[in-house]
């Protein structure tokens, strides 16, 4: 499984294989079952994860009880909750495994040392988060401005293994839209294909 991480951080650095497994050798790697949360709503996260395997989704709960899907992570992306800029630190999110999934985990606690470690993690982090930051805001900018037929068929495009692995209800959530409308749009979208 390292491997997955090697691979995804030669895109960010140029070290030699070595000094790569070095790196990754460092970096714990933990098995989560389906179901697991990984971060509470309303709690301090102290973790932060990269997915080998699996698939984590991000959502929180409405003070009605209504679950809000805002994302799935699934191979060689990296799941943080970022909250450091406002003066309580408490989670807006809760993170949890809808599969079986292995995973890094970071422990947010000890990143100086792993900075202060391997040098160039803090660096790489950088340009990973850059990477992430820069996707995030093209992608939920045209999120805002199309239909929900063409956030269907972009999601289609950018992740179309995320239709059969994760349920229709948080699909549509992830959408904005209501199970029956991903069904029309599912169904209009067959026809076409």
């Amino acid at each position: 499984m390292k491997e997955i991480l090697i691979d995804y951080m030669k895109k960010f650095v140029d070290l030699d294989e070595a000094e790569l497994e070095k790196i990754a050798a460092d970096v714990p790697v933990e098995t989560f079952e389906k179901g697991t949360i990984l971060v509470h709503q309303g709690e301090v996260p102290k973790r932060c994860f990269f997915v080998l395997k699996g698939c984590v989704r991000q959502y929180a709960v409405d003070e009605n009880g209504k679950e809000h899907t805002f994302n799935f992570f699934t191979e060689q992306e990296s799941v943080t909750i970022f909250n450091q800029h406002s003066l309580e630190k408490a989670s807006k999110y809760s993170l949890s495994c809808l599969e079986d999934s292995v995973l890094v985990v970071g422990d947010l606690s000890i990143e100086q040392d792993m900075f202060d470690t391997h040098p160039v993690l803090e660096s790489m982090i950088r340009k990973m988060v850059e990477a992430n930051m820069g996707e995030m805001h093209d992608e939920f900018t045209t999120f805002v401005a199309s239909k929900p037929e063409d956030r269907y068929k972009a999601l289609k495009e950018k992740k179309p293994d995320l239709i059969r692995r994760v349920p229709q209800h948080q699909l549509a959530s992830y959408l904005g839209i209501t199970p029956e409308s991903l069904s029309r749009i599912k169904k209009r979208a067959e026809k076409v294909d």
